[in-house]
C-alpha cells in the first residue's frame, strides 16, 4: 500500500469496495467513476482521484472492468494478506465486536478478547477466548497479532494501550473517548459513536 495516499482518501477505499461487492455480476461487468459517485453521493473526480492510488486502470467510455477494480482495492487494502487482531474490554460493546463476522472479508482474523475481569476468563465467544489481561505479552505473541481494538473505559485506555504496545502491537483502534499517548512507530485510530451521533444530530438537512 502507498504510504502517498491521504488518509481521508484511503478511508473512502473500503466505502467503494463494498458497494462493489454488493453489485450483481449480471448486467455490472464493467463500472464507471461517475456511476460510483452518484451510487454513493460523492463527486467523479473525488472517486477518481482515489482509485487512480490503486493498480486499477480504466478504459474511456467503458470504465473499470468490476472485478479488476474490487482485486485492485482489495491489494491495496492487503484485504488478501491475514492479519491477526485482538480486543481488550470484553463488555457490551467488545462482545459484539467478537462475534462479528465481516472483518474477515478485509484479511483480518479476530483471534482474542481480554478482559480483567475474572468471571469472563476463559470464556467463549464466536469461538474466540477470553483471556487475563496479565496474559497480554505472551499471548499476542503466540497468536502473532500486530493489531488491537480497545474498548475498554476511557481511565484505562493509556494503560491498556502501554501493555499493547508492549507486547508488539503497532496499530490499535480505540473506542475509548480519550487521547492515547504512543510513539511515531505505533498508529492509533479513534471512533467516537456518542460524538459522532452528536455530530450528526446538528447538520441541517
Amino acid at each position: 500500500m502507498s504510504n502517498n495516499m491521504p488518509e481521508i482518501a484511503l478511508e473512502r477505499l473500503p466505502v467503494y469496495l463494498n458497494y462493489l461487492r454488493s453489485l450483481p455480476e449480471v448486467g455490472n461487468t464493467y463500472i464507471s467513476s461517475g456511476a460510483i459517485a452518484v451510487a454513493l453521493n460523492m463527486g467523479e473526480v473525488l472517486v477518481r482521484k482515489d482509485l487512480a492510488y490503486t493498480s486499477a486502470v480504466g478504459k474511456p467510455k467503458v470504465g473499470y472492468v468490476t472485478k479488476e477494480l474490487i482485486f485492485a482495492i482489495e491489494q491495496f487494502l492487503l484485504c488478501n494478506e491475514l492479519k491477526n487482531a485482538i480486543l481488550v474490554g470484553v463488555g457490551g460493546l467488545g462482545k459484539a465486536i467478537l462475534s462479528y463476522n465481516g472483518f474477515e472479508k478485509f484479511g483480518i482474523n479476530m483471534v482474542a478478547g481480554f478482559d480483567s475481569a475474572p468471571e469472563k476468563i476463559g470464556t467463549q465467544i464466536c469461538n474466540k477466548t477470553v483471556y487475563s489481561i496479565d496474559d497480554l505479552q505472551k499471548t499476542v505473541k503466540q497468536y502473532n497479532a500486530t493489531l488491537a481494538v480497545i474498548t475498554v473505559p476511557a481511565k484505562a485506555a493509556q494503560s491498556i494501550a502501554d501493555k499493547l504496545i508492549e507486547a508488539g502491537i503497532t496499530k490499535i483502534l480505540s473506542f475509548a473517548a480519550v487521547q492515547i499517548n504512543v510513539p511515531p512507530s505505533v498508529t492509533v485510530k479513534y471512533i467516537d459513536v456518542a460524538g459522532s451521533l452528536a455530530v450528526l444530530s446538528a447538520i441541517n438537512n
